[in-house]
């Protein structure tokens, strides 16, 4: 299991993380989320060893992470971190080795994963012949190689269609379902939900929501209605409670400010002959990422 308990960093005088705590077990695929400059980076670099806690501790299996245990660990950042003159072979070994793994160990794992990405003839071309789409399926190939203990995903979708989108997401749930303990990080919330039980939200390095996803969800309290058939958006808006009334192609997405004000819809709407829709959703994690990182910005 990995611990990051109450953590805090400066840089200087610069609070880039402020008490900070989660944990992620074996075969559990966790979000740490925020935006830009929250403090998911130094999070990540934490974790890592590459830089050091003010404050707290972040154990794995309980020991702290160093140099020993960094071979367990695979990482995906944001930015592209391949040596573009070297091959595809060539960039492999170059990372497996860091891993402590024996080439032929390399080469028979380079294989397997070059096959299941459908780019076996990329194997002997250097990095900077490829694609984006492709260079990025190095980059994740190159961070598994090793299957790590500790998997970090720092936007592991970027550049990709969603064909490949969707070969990443089988990889990333046969990891778990091998026992991976997998934190993965994205502005992209419907991946986050695709994936993610257990989350957190940061904003300036602090927590601003965690907790399990569905409890989060019933939390947040808000929820949207789907209403299709012969009712106006004039009649809906007059509705105490409804927040907002978005109109799409062939229904309405009405916004209200709890989920007492549903049965109120219900009751209008039921006064009219033709509707063919009427479905209470919950928020996406879009909405209550926004709405959490909204607040925060008022304090």
């Amino acid at each position: 299991m990995l611990e990051v308990k109450h953590v805090t960093k400066y840089y200087g005088d610069f609070l880039a993380v402020d008490d900070l705590s989660f944990s992620v077990a074996p075969g559990e695929i966790f979000g740490l989320l925020g935006v830009n400059g929250a403090g998911k980076t130094t999070t990540f670099r934490m974790i890592m060893g590459l830089l050091d806690v003010t404050k707290g501790s972040i154990t794995l299996d309980g020991k702290p992470i160093d140099y020993s245990v960094t071979d367990q660990i695979g990482f995906l950042t944001e930015e592209r971190s391949l040596l573009t003159k070297l091959t595809v072979k060539e960039q492999a070994i170059f990372y497996g080795r860091l891993k402590g793994m024996t080439e032929s160990q390399i080469l028979k794992r380079l294989d397997e994963l070059l096959e299941k990405f459908g780019i076996q003839e990329y194997k002997e071309k250097k990095i900077k012949e490829l694609s984006k789409g492709n260079q990025q399926k190095i980059q994740f190939i190159t961070a598994i190689l090793n299957k790590p203990k500790l998997l970090i995903l720092d936007e592991p979708f970027s550049g990709l269609d969603p064909f490949n989108v969707e070969l990443f997401k089988q990889e990333i749930t046969e990891m778990s379902k091998e026992g991976s303990m997998i934190i993965f990080s994205s502005h992209r919330m419907e991946h986050v939900e695709l994936f993610c039980k257990k989350l957190v939200i940061i904003m300036h390095g602090k927590t601003v929501l965690g907790g399990n996803l569905n409890d989060i969800k019933e939390q947040f309290r808000k929820k949207n209605i789907f209403v299709k058939g012969d009712i106006t958006k004039e009649e809906l808006l007059k509705i105490k409670g409804v927040l907002e009334v978005v109109e799409h192609a062939s229904e309405y997405e009405v916004k209200i400010d709890s989920i007492e004000v549903a049965e109120d819809v219900f009751k209008e709407v039921c006064k009219h002959k033709h509707i063919m829709k009427f479905a209470v959703e919950e928020p996406s994690l879009n909405e209550i990422f926004i709405s959490k990182v909204g607040e925060s910005y008022d304090k």
